[in-house]
């Protein structure tokens, strides 16, 4: 905010180690966050050449092995690409799909998504490693929106890297998502909203379906009691699968209006697959409050267990 220092005040109030590095480097924190962009590029790659001039054979084979971020994924690869394939395949027409960069501006995920910046793998090129592929095609969306006023659907599946730390089955650093977003503009009376959410939805549940035959679920979250409306649509889209979710907690502050978890039952266990709902993304992107974006992510390793 206006009229404060640079960030050293928060910084010496920050959890983890970061007080004890601070202390050790005096000064060094305001140093380099006030340097130019280009000015710490050069910095920075020069000390990233040092260190990977350290680096020796051996230690590379030993952070293959037990680095989450560079270990390889235990999942076969023939299934997980039978996974994906299918997934794509069963994706209606209408929704173009889109090869995105592995990496992404600097910022992305915590301007838009409200992530934690830490949990995203930044570079020291002022890029950041590609943590969902919903942000990249909000971005896609938002530049295809710029020069037309088309409903704009996109796809994209993206292997993915995540910085907090998970434990148990099927949880990896790197992951497979599906992501799914429709873009458009308000047309009043929430008619874009209960449209376009239910069409994410469907494609979402046809891309399980191509691979699993189990009973799927939509549980739905309103987040805003104006979009009582839009769920009722999605019930009468989907009839018989939606069921009501409102004590979720995870997705607060994240979406807006209505959320949704998409969710299959086996004999024994119900497993989620997925979720989405609406984002102010392209209004941020735009600067304009009359964009409206619905967004929808499947995840594609969770999938390949469960066939």
């Amino acid at each position: 905010m206006a009229g404060e220092s640079p960030a050293a005040p928060q910084c010496a109030m920050a959890d983890g180690p970061l007080p004890r590095v601070l202390a050790k480097a005096d000064g060094a924190f305001e140093l380099l966050s006030g340097l130019p962009g280009a000015d710490l590029t050069t910095l920075m790659l020069a000390v990233m050449r040092e260190r990977a001039a350290r680096v020796s054979g051996p230690e590379l084979l030993r952070r293959s092995r037990t680095d989450r971020f560079v270990a390889s994924s235990d999942l076969p690869f023939d299934r997980l690409r039978a996974a994906e394939t299918a997934a794509l395949d069963a994706l209606p027409p209408e929704f173009d799909k889109v090869t995105l960069s592995p990496l992404a501006p600097l910022g992305l995920h915590s301007v838009l998504g409200t992530v934690h910046q830490n949990k995203v793998v930044s570079t020291v090129r002022g890029s950041e490693a590609a943590a969902d592929p919903t942000n990249g095609l909000a971005l896609e969306a938002a530049l295809r929106r710029q020069h037309s006023e088309d409903v704009v659907r996109l796809a994209a599946s993206q292997r993915v890297v995540r910085a907090q730390r998970v434990d148990g089955p099927a949880l990896f650093a790197h992951f497979t998502l599906l992501g799914l977003v429709i873009a458009g503009r308000d047309t009043g009376n929430l008619a874009f909203e209960r449209r376009y959410a239910a069409e994410v939805i469907q494609a979402m549940a046809a891309a399980v379906r191509a691979r699993l035959d189990a009973p799927l679920e939509v549980r739905l979250t309103v987040l805003d009691p104006r979009f009582t409306a839009v769920a009722d649509a999605i019930r009468a889209a989907m009839p018989g699968q939606v069921t009501e979710d409102p004590d979720r907690e995870s997705g607060r502050g994240y979406y807006t209006g209505l959320c949704f978890k998409l969710a299959c039952r086996t004999e024994h266990e119900r497993f989620e697959l997925g979720d989405g709902g609406f984002v102010p993304w392209t209004q941020e992107l735009l600067g304009n409050r009359k964009e409206r974006l619905f967004i929808g992510g499947l995840g594609i390793d969770r999938l390949a267990t469960l066939d």
